[in-house]
């Protein structure tokens, strides 16, 4: 894995983050920054809505909005929510929160810009619904169909790995933790629970995910808030830490390097909400809507929740509880040092439990189930349509629906430690596809935002 580490790192440390960071900007100028001076009208369109069922298309050819967002945040919302902020807390320091706000305050119009350009370029499949994503945008939009096929790919291969052997291997080892629970048999459940869901389809995946997602959102960010409320006395010192170690250097800082910082916070950030990475846009593509820019809201409101809500609640748990100290935590990161119970899911067990004690466990174990199961469905769904791009044989997806459940298996009865270094490697290669083909098209998706603005202050005024 020595090779992948090396790859890992060098896509991650320099010209992959400025590509994160110049999409982002460009998407933002371009739009005049309308995740901030826009807040209103995205907002109104997104959690505005939550309270009214909104009629779809008169086709029915999707899911409802809120499906194809919880759809979305299912595959999103996993580990790296609670053990991937936890590990970039540890080895990038405080700083790293800052970096993955940056990258989710850009990323907020990356996802919008992939989200209009997925319901911009989709098309209907042969059960007659929509279908859409990256794969789409380059073969219709760029007509570059061969890039298309490399990122489908590429797709796959990261559902196996990020979004598969992780996610099986995290509800595993916490069941095992919490009750005692054979991997093996816990593998075994999920395994046929996770193909059963997605032999449903779209349909089936959109109404779980539509009831699970606010379920375990309201579980974990309702606990965590209360953990950060009883020490509020420590929230002034957690962001002072986080704003002087983003910024500080190596000496002033005691000890975190500000690289290091936006290395751990950029990659973190993006794997949490995975704007630019562009999978996502493929739940996107399927909702029940007319107008692209509508759906570029959804994005908008997707990386907003993902990393500025579940991961700031995740970061503020580990910062105020008294669970961490990068001053005792830096030596033990350069000495290969940091013990289990420091890293990952455990550090913010150890954040919960400091209010709830062995109760804390349990919620972060049943958030950390709930997080990895929604992602295997999600990323299912993902890695089935990747093999449709590359090839329409059914023996292929029928392969793809034998490989899927065997990897939850083996990610449940094994060490994967190593595979989060694959889940960078391959998230790298799916934006550097995909970052290029957002800026080529962003005239024709800031013109659709623009466009949509236009029509909907004449209805306001109408």
């Amino acid at each position: 894995m020595a090779f992948f580490e090396a790859l890992g790192n060098f896509l991650w440390s320099g010209p992959l983050l400025v590509l994160f960071l110049v999409v982002g900007l460009w998407y933002s100028f371009g739009s005049g920054f309308f995740q901030i001076f826009g807040f209103p009208a995205w907002w109104s369109a997104t959690a505005g809505t939550l309270f009214h069922r909104k009629r779809g298309t008169k086709g029915g050819r999707g899911v409802t909005q809120l499906q194809a967002l919880s759809t979305a945040l299912a595959a999103t919302i996993g580990t790296g929510s609670i053990a991937g902020v936890a590990t970039a807390i540890v080895y990038g320091g405080p700083g790293a929160v800052f970096w993955m706000w940056v990258s989710a305050l850009l990323g907020m119009m990356t996802g919008c810009g992939e989200k209009i350009l997925a319901v911009r370029h989709r098309e209907k499949g042969p059960d007659g619904r929509w279908r859409g994503g990256p794969m789409q945008y380059m073969a219709r939009g760029l007509r570059l169909p061969g890039l298309a096929k490399v990122f489908a790919l590429l797709c796959v291969a990261e559902t196996l790995a990020g979004g598969n052997l992780a996610q099986a291997n995290s509800i595993a080892t916490a069941l095992s933790a919490a009750g005692g629970f054979n991997p093996i048999a816990v593998g075994l459940v999920v395994a046929v629970v996770t193909s059963v869901v997605l032999m449903g389809g779209i349909k089936r995946i959109g109404r779980l995910c539509e009831l699970l997602v606010p379920a375990m959102a309201l579980l974990f960010v309702g606990s965590g808030l209360a953990v950060v409320s009883v020490n509020w006395q420590a929230i002034p010192t957690a962001f002072q830490q986080i704003i002087e170690y983003a910024f500080s250097p190596r000496a002033a800082a005691g000890g975190y390097a500000m690289g290091t910082a936006l290395r751990y916070g950029v990659a973190r950030g993006v794997f949490t909400n995975e704007a630019g990475v562009g999978m996502s846009a493929i739940a996107h593509a399927c909702a029940d809507v007319e107008d692209p820019a509508e759906q570029g809201m959804w994005g908008i409101f997707e990386v907003f929740f993902a990393t500025m809500v579940i991961c700031t609640v995740t970061a503020l748990v580990i910062l105020t509880s008294g669970v961490y100290d990068p001053s005792q935590m830096l030596p033990l990161v350069e000495t290969s040092a940091v013990p289990q119970s420091l890293l990952g899911a455990p550090l913010t067990v150890a954040g919960f439990a400091t209010l709830f004690g062995e109760a804390g466990e349990w919620i972060v174990s049943v958030s950390l189930i709930l997080f990895a199961f929604t992602s295997l469905i999600g990323s299912g769904y993902y890695g089935r349509r990747g093999v449709e791009t590359l090839t329409s044989a059914r023996w292929a997806q029928g392969l793809y629906q034998l490989i899927f459940p065997a990897f939850i298996l083996m990610g449940a009865a094994g060490d994967v430690t190593a595979v989060w270094q694959l889940v960078d490697v391959f998230n790298g290669l799916l934006a550097v596809v995909n970052l290029p083909a957002l800026l080529l098209l962003s005239p024709e998706a800031l013109y659709l935002l623009r466009t949509w603005l236009v029509q909907r202050k004449v209805k306001k005024e109408g």
